[in-house]
This record gives structure tokens, C-alpha cells and sequence, in this order.
């Protein structure tokens, strides 16, 4: 029997422990995807207790606390922060088998050196000692990302913002990370929102361009997108809960917009065609800079509305959608490829069932001279788990090259979630060292030395083009 989490925690056999400890253990990091603010990074924002830093905001516990019975007072309501820190205590222990019950030990070893389980018991002298070191020297957000071998994060910003802090913290002479923006302009291409108006009008003033056309609106989009490219953006983001694609032309997006922007709801046929010409033009743009383009698909948001209208959104009432994907997502894809060539791509799915749809897909636009161009993203939301990284890439490996994967990102508004790129990155010399032992691949740990490296992180420094 194996201790818990000890230091071969994953790792499956003696190959397994060496490709670990001896390639991927001390590789850097590139988070390349997340929702940390950039202002509490500017400011080294600290954290007055475990429950600030662990609890407010992050819905994955929520959901499971509120699964254990918990009252939502002890959630996200006015109890206090010590009540509900033993909320969550209570609860750890009957998280077993989910990727909290790691995820949340691995954050007290790692960032806290505590080896304890987390239970009610262990719960009070827990707390004294992680608050005891949040508030010493070495624990701002800035400190925590040095601290896990951060190279670069990017965040999640919507076109209109000023991107205030990404330009303060190009002058950090102190802080050699990297923390660009990423473009989500999921605002502007949800015509059917009641936010789009106002949007709209957000998009106007910024860009100082006066939207009163389909053709107004690409222009204040560009202009944004440009913006975005001399901060030292890398990326763009598009949530696609449904997959979309329907032919059209320029004018008659332009009458459907027009309809749009004087406040009525569109019919879905018409807001097909707006969102496909409107991700035609933007990945034109994006190939012109370089960028890559995120496709996350597949979320079914906000299923209980009554809570929704009490919390809003990202506060743990969404799942997985089952829409079909494979068609729309082609015919998108080809629509871009004829226009312009595609951009690099990186396709999500929160619905594991669309692996191998995704897996296969990407074959057909690869090319260009750029290894792994159209990616097969990294396990997603629900699927951040052992069995679902597993799969992920397994369908990967099975109909394309695991070798060129950019792999893991944290996907996360906590500081402390670096921790599941070690999660991942066990998970990955595990599934490598268990086709050695089956015979499958050679037992050249030099060569698979470099494969897990590239995983873990040479291939997305080389994909982005990070200059580090």
C-alpha cells in the first residue's frame, strides 16, 4: 500500500517516477489560459485568510459543498469567514475520488508545507497556520506565481477594457513574468443578450469610432484587436456554448444587426449568420497578427435560473451542453481556411463525448509549417480530472501527435491552482510510462524525456511565441 500523496503521488511505475521527477517536475510554466485579475496582480494582492484566497469566488467547491448539504449561508452568504472555512473542512473528507479532494491537499503541501488532511478535526490548527503565513512576507499574488515557476499568464479581458494594469505591469522592473491579456469578445457576438446594446455602446466609446453599422461595428472590433496586440496579447478566447454556422452575406448581416442594435431579438437562423461572419472577420485578424484562436465549446450555462437571478453568473449552476458540434465546427473552420488561412487554433469541449469528433477535426487543417497549427485542448472545466485528461489525450495520441500537445492551464480565478499543472503533469509521465511497460514505445527515457518537456512546456513557448 502507498502512503498518501507522497512524493510518486500518480506515478504509476519506476519509469513513471523518472520521467516526473527527472524532465517534467522542474519545468516551467505557461498558464495560458485563466481568470486571475490582473489588477491583484499588479497590486501583489494579499490574502487576510485561507478562506479569502481558497472559497471567495470559486464555484468547483461551491458546488460540492452544496452537494454535502451545506447551507448556502456557509457558502456564499454572510457567515463568516471562519465558519466557512469549516464548511469547507467538513466537507473535504467526503470529496474523495473528485479532483478537489488532491487539488486541495496539494495546495496546503506545496504553498503552505502542511501534510495534514484537511478534516473538522484537523480544521482550527489548519487555519491558524495558513492565515499565520498569508499574512507574512512571500504570500501576494505576485509571490505566489514567482513561487510556482510562472513564466507567463494570460488573462481574460473583454475588448473594452482599458487593460490599465497589463500596461502598469510592463514596467515592473521587478517582476519578470509575463501577464498579457487575451481578447474575449463574447459580448459582442451574443447579439440576443440584453447586454448587447450596452455593449455596444461601451465598444463605441472606447474605440471612438460611432457605430451605426454592421461596418462601423468590424471597425471598432479591429481597432480593439489591435490594441490588444501592442499590449502583448497572444490569444483570443471565444465561449461557444452552442455551435454556430449558417451562410450568409455582409448585407444581410448588416440588416440583421441593424435589427439587433435598435433592441429586438433575432431570430436564431439570423443570429447564426451574424456570428459566423463576424468569427470569419475576426480570424482573419487573428492570423494576420499571429494569434492563436480558443474555441470553448459546449457549456450549458445558468440552468437554475432562480439562483442565477439571485447570484449571477459563475457562481456553480452550470454543466455540460450535448449540442452536435462536428458539422458547424467544420463548416467555420473552412469558411476562415478559405478566406484567409486559418489562424492557430485550439478547440475545446466541455463534453467529453465530442473527443474524438475534436481529435479528428484538427487533422484536417493542420499544415503551414507550424507543428500542431489546429490544437486539441487540454481537458476542460468538468473534464480537469484524472480520467478526463486521460482520455483527452488518448484521443489525441490515438488520431494526431500527443508529442506536439501545448498542454495544461488552470482555467482559474485562484492563485493557488498552479498546483493542477502538477497534477497534470504526473497524470501525463503515467500514461507515457504505462506504454512503455505494455511495449508500446521504446524505453528511451532520454527520448521521452523531451516529449513529456514539450508537454509540460517547450511546445506552447514555441506556439505562442512568447519571447522569453
Amino acid at each position: 500500500m502507498r502512503n498518501f500523496m507522497d512524493e510518486n503521488f500518480l506515478l504509476n511505475n519506476q519509469i513513471a517516477e523518472r520521467l516526473y521527477h527527472e524532465y517534467a517536475k522542474q519545468m516551467p510554466i505557461i498558464d495560458y489560459h485563466c481568470h486571475l485579475s490582473p489588477q491583484e496582480i499588479y497590486e501583489n494582492k494579499t490574502f487576510k485568510n485561507v478562506t479569502e484566497i481558497w472559497l471567495y469566488g470559486d464555484h468547483y467547491k461551491w458546488r460540492l459543498m452544496r452537494a454535502n448539504g451545506v447551507e448556502e449561508e456557509l457558502i456564499t452568504g454572510s457567515a463568516s469567514d471562519y465558519d466557512k472555512f469549516m464548511a469547507w473542512a467538513k466537507t473535504v473528507p467526503m470529496t474523495i475520488g473528485n479532483p478537489l479532494f488532491n487539488w486541495t491537499h496539494l495546495e496546503l503541501q506545496r504553498f503552505f508545507g502542511i501534510y495534514d488532511i484537511l478534516n473538522e478535526k484537523s480544521a482550527p490548527e489548519i487555519w491558524e497556520k495558513v492565515n499565520a503565513l498569508l499574512n507574512s512576507e512571500g504570500f501576494g499574488a505576485r509571490d505566489l506565481i514567482k513561487k510556482s515557476n510562472v513564466k507567463v499568464v494570460c488573462t481574460t479581458d473583454d475588448p473594452t477594457d482599458s487593460l490599465e494594469y497589463h500596461l502598469k505591469l510592463k514596467s515592473e522592473a521587478d517582476f519578470d513574468v509575463k501577464v498579457l491579456p487575451s481578447f474575449r469578445p463574447d459580448k459582442g457576438l451574443e447579439i440576443n443578450r440584453d447586454t448587447f446594446q450596452q455593449w455596444v455602446e461601451k465598444l463605441q466609446t472606447v474605440s471612438g469610432i460611432s457605430i451605426e453599422s454592421y461596418g462601423d461595428f468590424l471597425k471598432a472590433l479591429e481597432s480593439r484587436v489591435r490594441f490588444f496586440d501592442s499590449v502583448g496579447c497572444r490569444v483570443s478566447d471565444h465561449a461557444i456554448d452552442q455551435m454556430m454556422y449558417a451562410e450568409t452575406s455582409e448585407e444581410e448581416v448588416s440588416a440583421i444587426f441593424n435589427e439587433a442594435l435598435q433592441g429586438s431579438k433575432v431570430p436564431v437562423e439570423d443570429e447564426k449568420k451574424f456570428k459566423t461572419l463576424t468569427f470569419k472577420f475576426l480570424g482573419k485578424l487573428y492570423k494576420e497578427l499571429d494569434w492563436a484562436m480558443q474555441f470553448h465549446i459546449n457549456a450549458l450555462r445558468n440552468n437554475n435560473s432562480r439562483m442565477f437571478e439571485e447570484m449571477g453568473p459563475d457562481t456553480g449552476w452550470d454543466s455540460m451542453n450535448d449540442e452536435k458540434i462536428a458539422k458547424p465546427l467544420s463548416k467555420l473552420l473552412n469558411l476562415i481556411e478559405q478566406e484567409s488561412g486559418l489562424p492557430k487554433t485550439i478547440i475545446y469541449s466541455l463534453n467529453p463525448n465530442d473527443n474524438a469528433v475534436i481529435a479528428s477535426m484538427i487533422g484536417n487543417f493542420q499544415g503551414g509549417g507550424t507543428p500542431g497549427k489546429i490544437q486539441f485542448g487540454t481537458a476542460w472545466w468538468f473534464n480537469d480530472q484524472k480520467d478526463g485528461m486521460i482520455d483527452q489525450m488518448k484521443s489525441l495520441a490515438n488520431m494526431g501527435l500527443i508529442s506536439r500537445f501545448i498542454g495544461m492551464l488552470t482555467d482559474s480565478r485562484s492563485f493557488l491552482s498552479y498546483t493542477r499543472h502538477e497534477y497534470f503533469r504526473r497524470i501525463v509521465c503515467s500514461m507515457i510510462a504505462e506504454w512503455v511497460e505494455n511495449g508500446e514505445v521504446p524505453n528511451d527515457i532520454e527520448f521521452l524525456g523531451e516529449i513529456v518537456q514539450g508537454i509540460c512546456y517547450q511546445n506552447a513557448k514555441e506556439y505562442f511565441g512568447f519571447n522569453l
